[in-house]
């Protein structure tokens, strides 16, 4: 078996079989979420975009992979942090997307600019990525009306171990993703990583209308009663099943699909 079938291969297995778990058992194989992270220099950030927006998308769309959500998140200092994140509609296509972007012709005229990137002036510093599979409550990405302004909240719930990151999983599936519908905490995606920094952690993203919106939502969110009497509950305490929560802010790009 060539090298390049035998990667796609395990790939895929390893995916599916952490998805058996944790994904709608009739989705075995997808979807599949990659979140990128670009870090660079704000001075940077129209090339990535122009790179993202006229060479990336419209070649994974090609592929018939999407939707892509693109995000900026504005840090101190002149830095910068664009998080991409790609709807795969299985495990197969993410190992040999690589090889396919190299022989797309259409692909490397428009990213032209952007490979041609010297060491000396680069365009990001690194790009992070984490693969993740859906919580069986979300089996599927709900896609944000893109003609409406609004704010996107990602969130990463990390876990001391395997068995406390499952537990928090379960208090979503079972009881916490409710609560969030009916306070108004719009779930995008919910996903378990399975490759990535971090682990094990849940990411999850909502969408708001605006800043007060996601105050507001999340202030309804703390003073439900339901939430409190779930939050109480010993298993399900935050102390024993999350150890660091990260939280971001992300505004979409305007070529974002998400």
């Amino acid at each position: 078996m060539k090298r390049r079938s035998f990667i796609q291969a395990s790939l895929a297995a390893a995916v599916s079989a952490a998805a058996v778990p944790a994904s709608a058992a009739e989705h075995p194989t997808g979807p599949v979420y990659e979140l990128r992270t670009y870090s660079l220099k704000a001075a940077k950030q129209p090339l990535l975009e122009d790179y993202l927006s006229k060479a990336l998308l419209p070649a994974l769309k090609r592929l018939h992979i999407g939707p892509v959500g693109v995000f900026v998140e504005k840090g101190e200092a002149e830095a910068v942090k664009v998080y991409v994140l790609i709807v795969y509609p299985s495990a197969d296509p993410i190992a040999s997307l690589s090889g396919q972007l190299a022989a797309d012709e259409e692909y490397g005229k428009a990213a032209k600019d952007y490979l041609a990137a010297k060491a000396n002036d680069p365009v990001y510093s690194r790009i992070d990525s984490s693969l993740m599979v859906p919580i069986e409550g979300m089996p599927r990405l709900e896609k944000t009306d893109t003609s409406k302004p609004r704010l996107l909240n990602l969130r990463i719930y990390e876990s001391h171990n395997e068995r406390a990151a499952k537990k928090k999983i379960e208090m979503f599936n079972k009881h916490e993703l409710a609560v969030f519908r009916r306070v108004g905490l719009t779930p995008v995606f919910f996903g378990e990583t399975v490759v990535g920094g971090a682990m094990p952690n849940l990411t999850y993203m909502l969408v708001f209308p605006d800043e007060a919106g996601r105050k507001a939502a999340w202030s309804r969110f703390g003073d439900d009663a339901e939430w409190k009497k779930l939050k109480a509950i010993p298993e399900y305490a935050d102390k024993e099943i999350v150890s660091h929560i990260t939280n971001k802010i992300l505004t979409p790009t305007e070529f974002s699909e998400i």
